[in-house]
């Protein structure tokens, strides 16, 4: 059923979302290299169990820069690429509702949320991180590799080690819209919906003029 495509993506980005969000309570915020390396793999793993848990039912996008990489390459249609966008932030939503309930405070959710200290850097890593990020999804995918879910899961992993000081490394508009919603604060939350989806322009340009030619 095509239903069930979305309501894997809002799944898998309950998961993401959610499990990543804990990670960030859990470590107590990025407020050192130990912290920050316990938020990576948080996130980092969660799209990996996301990956595995629903991937095969809707492909694992679990971002709507992801989707919108995947539209431009024709992998998917503009009515399905709507109901991912859809599914998608509706998980984002729900998983911050569940770090209200669980944290038992709005205030926890406000510490979840992607934020920046210069609006110039955060933009500028936004952009580069997410094209990082979703030109290695393409190419990957493509190729049919069966490490293709370790291999996005890892550079998620690595783009939450680089980014987090300068942007909050959401390259993810689900992710940053969730935590924003809950807890009614909107005011940053506009670059991290449409830096992503800069880059994600860019990957697909980068993965054109690189394109995968073998297979796995």
């Amino acid at each position: 059923m095509v239903i069930n495509k979305y309501l894997a993506e809002l799944l898998g980005t309950f998961i993401l979302v959610g499990v990543g969000s804990l990670g960030i309570l859990a470590a107590g915020g990025a407020s050192g290299s130990a912290e920050m390396v316990a938020i990576a793999l948080s996130f980092g793993l969660a799209l990996l169990a996301g990956i595995w848990a629903v991937g095969h039912v809707s492909g694992g996008h679990f971002n709507p820069a992801v989707t919108f990489g995947m539209l431009l390459d024709k992998r998917i249609g503009l009515s399905d690429a709507i109901g991912y966008w859809v599914g998608q932030f509706a998980g984002a939503g729900v998983a911050s509702l569940m770090i209200w309930a669980a944290a038992g405070s709005r205030e926890a959710v406000s510490l979840t949320a992607t934020g920046y200290d210069d609006l110039g850097t955060a933009i500028l890593v936004e952009v580069m991180l997410t094209a990082i990020f979703v030109w290695t999804i393409l190419s990957v995918t493509k190729r049919g590799s069966n490490h293709a879910p370790a291999a996005i899961a890892l550079t998620l992993v690595v783009v939450h080690l680089a980014g987090i000081p300068f942007s909050g490394a959401s390259v993810n508009p689900a992710r940053s819209f969730g935590p924003a919603a809950v807890a009614a604060n909107f005011d940053p939350l506009w670059v991290y919906l449409y830096a992503p989806m800069i880059g994600a322009v860019i990957a697909f340009a980068l993965y054109r003029l690189f394109p995968v030619t073998s297979s796995d």
